[in-house]
């Protein structure tokens, strides 16, 4: 016999939200259809394109490869909750300074560890930012104005 759905309260973006998942649900999952927060992107699912990428605790974290449940108590941060209301993120407001985007699907996930990396200390250069955010991947090619965008967020203390 199978287990049932856990109850379980994830706090996502400074706020709770009492759900009831499968224990095999993932974090990705349980953001985008149960709580219908869209913004994190599902890509590969398997986690080699960091399009779901998402913060959980301040850590960058690939949301297709963690389970929901074990974020029982953390704090998750989805693209939706790094604007401050009506007001970008800086990493945000540098992402559309520096056209860092084609498509647009990866561009959650590129701004979340763009965020985390500047966070982290290791957007001191081009070379290190391309290193730390080698996780994530664009199809289109927009790599050097993300680079740009993130390398520009930290010289500014954008945080």
């Amino acid at each position: 016999m199978a287990p049932g759905p856990a109850q379980l309260t994830l706090r996502v973006n400074g706020r709770p939200y009492p759900v009831d998942v499968e224990p095999r649900t993932t974090l990705l999952d349980a953001l985008r259809e149960e709580l219908g927060l869209t913004g994190t992107k599902k890509g590969c699912n398997q986690g080699a394109c960091g399009a779901c990428t998402v913060l959980v605790d301040g850590r960058r974290v690939n949301s297709c490869l963690t389970l929901a449940v074990m974020q029982r108590g953390a704090e998750i941060t989805t693209i939706e909750g790094l604007a401050d209301g009506d007001g970008l993120h800086p990493v945000q407001q540098a992402f559309l300074e520096h056209d860092a985007f084609q498509c647009g699907y990866c561009t959650p996930g590129q701004i979340m560890s763009g965020t985390a990396v500047i966070a982290e200390g290791h957007a001191g250069s081009p070379e290190e930012v391309r290193e730390w955010m080698s996780g994530n991947i664009c199809r289109c090619g927009a790599y050097p104005n993300i680079v740009a965008a993130v390398c520009h967020a930290a010289r500014d203390g954008r945080r």
